[in-house]
């Protein structure tokens, strides 16, 4: 009996550190990004060099790479997130407490991108890796860079507020 109650007590504290660590697991939407990432409109010339705008979410500082789209449970269709780091570099993301299906599209300082990996699974803690050094990283909900012709010969345009 004392020992079931002491490991009820110990996994409730687990469990509320946890809670405490990440407090974006409760309930956090897409309301819980626009406070933590800047917006933007990002253009990307696809495949065929037909001009798409997207609503990005910018994910520049360390913090935000590292929270990214964790605890998101619906993304419209033309949104993502834009990772922009200092360095070209083998980058790679993880799917741990995204909830939603992604393509990760990869791209070199150009813009021109380098690869994309499809529908990925939710919760996986599986490293998914550019294929070569890359600045960018943008995250589409799954489906979109096939249905919208986004791949190895598209080109990711700077943003409006960029210039």
């Amino acid at each position: 009996m004392k020992q079931s109650l002491a490991l009820a007590i110990l996994t409730f504290a687990l469990l509320a550190s946890a809670c405490k660590e990440q407090p974006e697991a409760t309930g956090s939407r897409i309301a819980s990004l626009d406070e933590i990432f800047e917006r933007d409109e990002l253009v990307i010339l696809n495949d065929d060099g037909d001009p798409l705008t997207f609503d990005i979410y910018l994910a520049t500082s360390f913090e935000q790479q590292r929270r990214g789209l964790m605890f998101v449970r619906d993304l419209p269709e033309k949104t993502g997130m834009l990772f922009v780091y200092d360095d070209d570099s083998m980058h790679s993301m993880w799917m741990k407490n995204t909830y939603i299906p992604l393509d990760i599209v990869f791209a070199r300082r150009d813009g021109s991108v380098s690869s994309v990996i499809h529908d990925t699974e939710p919760l996986s803690l599986e490293s998914l890796s550019s294929i070569e050094p890359v600045t960018y990283v943008l995250e589409l909900n799954a489906g979109v860079a096939r249905r919208y012709k986004i791949g190895a010969g598209s080109q990711l345009v700077r943003s409006a507020d960029s210039g």
